[in-house]
């Protein structure tokens, strides 16, 4: 190590004992703390980071100096763009809607892509989250992500001065993830968050595995299915959503069911009317209707059977084309 890279070095470890913190591993908050606590030229805050960096290295320890939070302590003016960031994302998660089938559901997964963005994490990053690599600080109100190619972002508390709660944002999208996993229908989900006050999700997160590999956030079609299989978001789709957002944009996702009316309880549905009258050609009417239908639908039985044959004829006539030999074996199968 050079002269000037031991001075360095020198300079962090007394830091790090005047205020008790570890000096390996350092977090990258604590990185971010020296820096603005010894202020100095760009050049040779890079340099500093450098230092630390290749000293982690050395150690096969994670580097911090490739977060988002250093980068924002190194970069003013990209700190204050930051700052200025969180503060629109902030009002705008206040005004997303909470209730409405498909709505709830996309605004859920919205609110949460929103604020790893207030981070400062790139579409690409924030694209590749998993499910491991986002933890809870509940003391502080803040998520900490921590990708496997090294990223490392904290959200902001000018979020939660905003009126957002990380936390809060993080565990609505995991109840909906614990209530796939647990109840995976669609129409299960869409009854459980399409009224303001239903809380059927709440709780769903205890469902939800926080060790999982599996990419965090999901796409979603007009109706509110997500894929069966796992398909990431592509950065461009990340990109796109965060900044129609921003620009007041958003798409409207209209509402494509309605939830079942349950009756009040207590309630009990008034009883039909005994006092309806026929005029005299009714049951006329309905006897014809009936007779129609039976000569209609007399030969049901030979149609259905003519299809079934044709169709298995068909699919035989395909195994047959791709692997004469399963031809057989599904003939088998089928008798």
């Amino acid at each position: 190590m050079a002269e000037r890279d031991r001075h360095t070095w020198s300079i962090f470890e007394d830091w790090c004992a005047a205020l008790d913190q570890p000096v390996l591993p350092t977090s990258p908050e604590s990185l971010a703390w020296f820096l603005r606590a010894h202020p100095a030229a760009p050049g040779t805050q890079r340099r500093r980071i450098a230092v630390i960096d290749a000293a982690h290295y050395r150690h096969d320890l994670p580097p911090p100096g490739r977060a988002e939070t250093v980068r924002a302590a190194l970069d003013v003016a990209r700190a204050e763009r930051l700052h200025d960031l969180t503060t629109l994302i902030g009002g705008i998660i206040g005004r997303l809607p909470e209730s409405g089938w498909p709505t709830a559901l996309f605004a859920r997964r919205d609110t949460l892509m929103l604020v790893l963005a207030s981070t400062g994490l790139p579409s690409t990053q924030i694209a590749a989250v998993r499910m491991c690599d986002v933890t809870v600080d509940l003391q502080a109100d803040a998520l900490h992500v921590e990708t496997a190619n090294g990223a490392h972002a904290v959200t902001s508390p000018r979020l939660v001065r905003s009126g957002v709660s990380p936390e809060s944002v993080y565990r609505r999208w995991c109840e909906v993830l614990g209530h796939y996993e647990r109840y995976p229908s669609n129409g299960m989900l869409a009854d459980a968050i399409e009224e303001v006050g239903v809380t059927e999700l709440t709780g769903c997160d205890r469902h939800f595995n926080p060790a999982s590999e599996q990419l965090l956030l999901t796409p979603i079609d007009r109706w509110g299915h997500t894929p069966l299989i796992e398909a990431p978001l592509t950065p461009r789709a990340v990109a796109d959503i965060v900044r129609m957002h921003l620009n007041g944009r958003a798409p409207t996702h209209p509402r494509h069911r309605t939830r079942a009316q349950r009756p009040e309880p207590g309630l009990a549905p008034e009883p039909a009317s005994t006092t309806t009258s026929f005029d005299s050609g009714y049951y006329e009417r309905g006897t014809l209707a009936r007779r129609q239908a039976h000569d209609l639908l007399c030969d049901i039985e030979s149609v259905f059977a003519d299809v079934e044959s044709r169709a298995e004829k068909m699919l035989n006539d395909l195994l047959e084309f791709l692997d004469p030999d399963a031809a057989g074996e599904l003939t088998d199968v089928v008798e």
